[in-house]
């Protein structure tokens, strides 16, 4: 079982690889190449997934980082297909997927990494999925914040880079974020939801108020505010970009990050 999961985290890790070294071409393009190894780097992690979770349902910091790879490269591909200028954020991206894959990888044969042979109602599913949803949605809009920022410094200092020339425009960044944001907003309402249902019919109670449902409604509520900012007075650029960084690590903190304490720290 131990070198079966180790073969499979190999193989997931191996088809984030190709896709982590995209901004080395000298004249990066949305052709096929592209298109081949965002389809590899989302097949990687996404049998990965197919195969553990056939065998017993994860709940673990291994099974969540993988869940949220997949859904991030799933999302991108999505984006990049219908956004002109999405697709120039893989510089950022991939080397992320990959570090996230490498850290999935390692924690993945961990003692506290427990299965739960039983599997879960379609209600928790769904919960799961919109969660996961949710936090590749901000995972995007934080490297679409990270992107613009880094143009904002370069234009500023007047000295372009190789990696900030791959980049998609300071008000494309920006467009971005706050078309992201807004999905994720809705998606995370309906996280709250099921989220507040599920708990009910568990406890009786609407909210529970653990960590990770108050990081939960913190993001909500700092994601909500920024789309209030812009719309407002028109908030954009690094001022902006710290918000939906803030938004990004509150979200990590309260999905992988409890994960890691519970599994890691606490064991």
């Amino acid at each position: 079982m131990a070198e079966t999961s180790t073969v499979l985290n190999l193989m997931a890790l191996s088809a984030l690889l190709p896709a982590a070294f995209i901004g080395a071409r000298k004249a990066p393009v949305r052709d096929a190449v592209f298109w081949l190894l965002l389809a590899v780097a989302f097949v990687g992690p996404f049998m990965w997934i197919i195969t553990e979770f056939a065998a017993a349902w994860r709940t673990d910091l291994s099974a969540a980082l993988w869940l949220s790879i997949a859904a991030t490269m799933a999302i991108f591909g999505f984006t990049a297909a219908f956004d002109r200028d999405a697709w120039q954020l893989a510089p950022i991206l991939w080397p992320l997927m990959l570090g996230l894959g490498i850290l999935a990888a390692i924690w993945s044969g961990h003692a506290a990494s427990k299965p739960i042979a039983d599997q879960p109602s379609g209600w928790i599913v769904l919960h799961i999925a919109v969660s996961v949803a949710t936090y590749a949605l901000v995972t995007l809009a934080a490297v679409a914040a990270s992107a613009g920022i880094l143009q904002e410094r370069a234009m500023k200092a007047k000295k372009p880079t190789s990696l900030t020339r791959a980049l998609p425009p300071i008000t494309a960044c920006d467009d971005m974020v706050i078309r992201l944001l807004a999905i994720a907003e809705t998606v995370l309402v309906l996280g709250l939801i099921t989220g507040m249902t599920l708990n009910y019919a568990q406890s009786g109670q609407l909210i529970e108020f653990d960590h990770k449902s108050i990081l939960a409604f913190a993001a909500f509520a700092l994601i909500g505010a920024l789309l209030i900012a812009h719309r407002v007075s028109g908030l954009r650029g690094r001022k902006a970009a710290r918000w939906v960084l803030a938004a990004y690590l509150v979200l990590t903190l309260g999905y992988p990050g409890v994960k890691f304490v519970t599994d890691v720290i606490i064991g």
